[in-house]
């Protein structure tokens, strides 16, 4: 019964900027990448399609050929989840590589995205200071009345 199914090597990794949160599901395929069902070509904005394609280009077709991903993204603004999408689709990569394919070659994708932009596999801790009393925002203040 089980032994005449395909294996199907899965990883499950997720990416986070400010409040956006990507979690992405990579398997074995045939090349496919879909943002909550919608292939990477026609996500939105269309500015921003370039820095989607960054992990995709850093790693090279080989890497991404053989493998499909499933994106869902909640939560932060259109830049926010263009950046969350990026670092899930590259830890995936790099995820995939190390479980399933080999050490040299998770090396090597890890180090073209280490030397490109560092924010690919590490997330960025930075958030939105809270609106405190006494003033407009964070840190302004309103103007002090001496008449």
């Amino acid at each position: 019964m089980a032994d005449e199914a395909k294996t199907v090597n899965k990883i499950q990794t997720y990416g986070k900027k400010k409040h956006a949160i990507a979690v992405v599901t990579c398997q074995t395929g045939r090349g496919m990448i879909r943002v909550n069902g919608i292939p990477l070509a026609n996500v939105m904005p269309e500015g921003l399609r370039i820095k989607l394609q960054e992990p995709l280009m850093l790693a090279g077709k080989k890497a991404f050929n053989k493998l499909d991903f499933r994106i869902r993204v909640r939560g932060g603004g259109h830049t926010s989840q263009v950046f969350a999408i990026r670092q899930a689709l590259a830890k995936a990569v790099v995820s995939y590589h190390q479980k399933f394919v080999d050490e040299p070659t998770k090396q090597a994708i890890k180090d073209a995205y280490m030397a490109h932009d560092r924010t690919l596999l590490v997330a960025d801790p930075r958030r939105a200071e809270m609106k405190k009393y006494g003033g407009s925002g964070a840190r302004s203040r309103f103007a002090k009345s001496y008449r």
